[in-house]
């Protein structure tokens, strides 16, 4: 007999459970009466909280970047002396200490936006984060805003390919001389911080505006 969860604590038990789905099945086997069936409820219980599969989905993707942008937020107090390294750190190591959350965030074909606001807001923070740092360093410059979405742009394909590749199968076969995977961020980093000062972002809007 399926038993019974009061209606407070339901719709935590439902993403807690479709949550434990993912993580063993991946998000392809996740379905509403797995979820109901995990959690020993009524089939229909969990629509009491989500009526579709995709609007529980859209709610742990959500929970999952709202929690990457408290931790990036954080980091960047941590270091406020030099607010693009923080984040980059922050970045590298939420993916490597969260790879089950960063794989749903940056893998996953989102829900319908449209029907889930918070998800979008959340999610764009990252970005925002980079672009805001990058705006108060090229101040009132002409032509600006877009030579900070740019180079933010550079900054963010560089760290999500550096965490996605790290985190992928591949990686364990590629035969790399002693320490390289253990410098591979900081390389970066530094090779990030080198094309930023190099001034070819500012010649590079010279030919295009």
């Amino acid at each position: 007999m399926a038993k019974t969860i009061n209606d407070l604590e339901l719709k935590e038990a439902c993403v807690q459970a479709a949550r434990e789905v993912i993580a063993e099945q991946g998000v392809e086997g996740l379905s509403m009466r797995d979820v109901a069936r995990r959690l020993d409820i009524s089939h229909q219980a969990p629509y009491r909280h989500f009526p579709s599969r995709d609007h529980l989905l859209a709610e742990i993707m959500r929970r999952c970047f709202e929690d990457f942008a408290n931790f990036l937020d954080m980091s960047a107090k941590n270091h406020s002396e030099d607010a693009l390294r923080g984040m980059g750190d922050a970045y590298m190591g939420y993916a490597a200490q969260k790879p089950l959350e960063y794989r749903l965030m940056f893998g996953t074909p989102w829900p319908e936006p449209a029907a889930h606001p918070e998800l979008v807001k959340h999610a764009v923070h990252a970005f925002d984060v980079l672009r805001q740092n990058l705006l108060k360093k090229h101040g009132h410059q002409k032509n600006a805003k877009k030579q900070a979405e740019l180079e933010a742009m550079f900054i963010w394909s560089a760290l999500h390919g550096l965490a996605t590749i790290e985190q992928s199968n591949v990686m364990q076969h590629l035969v790399l001389s002693k320490g390289v995977q253990a410098h591979s961020k900081d390389f970066m980093m530094c090779m990030i911080q080198s094309a930023l000062a190099s001034g070819k972002s500012e010649e590079f809007m010279n030919h295009v505006v």
